[in-house]
């Protein structure tokens, strides 16, 4: 059996994996997923034209310095991704999680964006 050299090595294999099965069109893109140990990011991509049609992160300026928790950060910028792409005419998007297991913030992002309307 061999081994990968690191966690984050594991997560691009796995993404990889993922990305093989996945693709973003033009009537259904990708939402793309990527969480690190600070911040949370989303983009919504037409992989047709390589485009980004929406985005949204705790990185922007208006999100920054918030006090509330990683999980409930994950949950704004869910609803955030959801509402740019409604404005944007998409509603059914392919969910890409990037090889991150679907709990705490990736869940958390997905199910935001499930109820601020995105299909998924």
């Amino acid at each position: 059996m061999t081994q990968v050299a690191s966690r984050g090595a594991a997560r691009r294999k796995r993404h990889d994996r993922i990305r093989l099965r996945l693709e973003g069109t033009e009537s259904r893109p990708r939402l793309a997923v990527f969480r690190s140990n600070i911040h949370i990011y989303a983009q919504i991509i037409d992989d047709a034209s390589g485009k980004t049609l929406a985005a949204a992160s705790t990185a922007e300026k208006e999100l920054r310095g918030s006090k509330q928790t990683k999980t409930e950060e994950a949950a704004v910028v869910g609803r955030l991704v959801a509402e740019r792409a409604k404005t944007a005419g998409i509603g059914r998007v392919v969910f890409d999680r990037a090889g991150f297991r679907y709990h705490g913030r990736i869940k958390s992002l997905a199910e935001a964006a499930r109820e601020a309307g995105l299909e998924f």
